[in-house]
């Protein structure tokens, strides 16, 4: 059952501003979900999204904030990292996983907001060479004064921007031989 079914009133049958308010005011959820193509092979992709060493920070340097960033466990095929982006006020402790071939899930296991949240991305490779990765991730709870700053992120500009951001950071990566 998707998150949102459960809001009252339902956002869906609203229109406009007044479903954006009752999604912010009852549901505290956001989720973003998109797809974008890179010049990355998918194993040059799945190693952009899965390496935690200091190469991280400048893979992803329009993401990630150096200052904030601190890999707290790693194994073969998972991490524990709090990250957070440039300039924003939340930060999350992110349990990572890439068990599973092609993809690379994540849990919000602490984060500066009180809220949670989990994501994936699926890496595929292209015919034409690259490969094609969808991303989705949610964000649910929060303390009660960060929720409008929480849904301002998932709702304002940023779901048309980060796809822009992650195929640059990846197309990158594969131009320094993603190794």
């Amino acid at each position: 059952m998707h998150p949102l079914s459960q809001c009252w009133p339902r956002p869906d049958s609203l229109a406009g501003l007044d479903r954006l308010v009752a999604r912010a005011r009852v549901c505290w959820h956001g989720s973003m979900r998109f797809t974008l193509e890179t010049v990355a092979s998918p194993d040059q992709a799945l190693r952009a999204f899965t390496d935690f060493s200091e190469r991280r920070l400048q893979t992803w340097s329009r993401t990630l904030d150096p200052r904030r960033y601190e890999l707290r466990e790693h194994g073969d095929t998972w991490a524990i990292v709090r990250e957070a982006s440039p300039g924003s006020p939340f930060w999350v402790v992110c349990h990572y996983d890439w068990s599973q071939p092609g993809e690379v899930r994540w849990d919000v296991v602490e984060s500066s907001y009180g809220g949670g949240g989990s994501g994936v991305i699926r890496v595929e490779p292209l015919e034409s060479g690259g490969s094609r990765v969808h991303a989705e991730w949610d964000a649910t709870g929060g303390q009660r004064g960060q929720r409008a700053l929480i849904f301002l992120l998932y709702n304002g500009p940023i779901p048309r921007l980060l796809p822009r951001v992650w195929r640059g950071a990846l197309d990158r990566y594969a131009a320094s031989g993603g190794t």
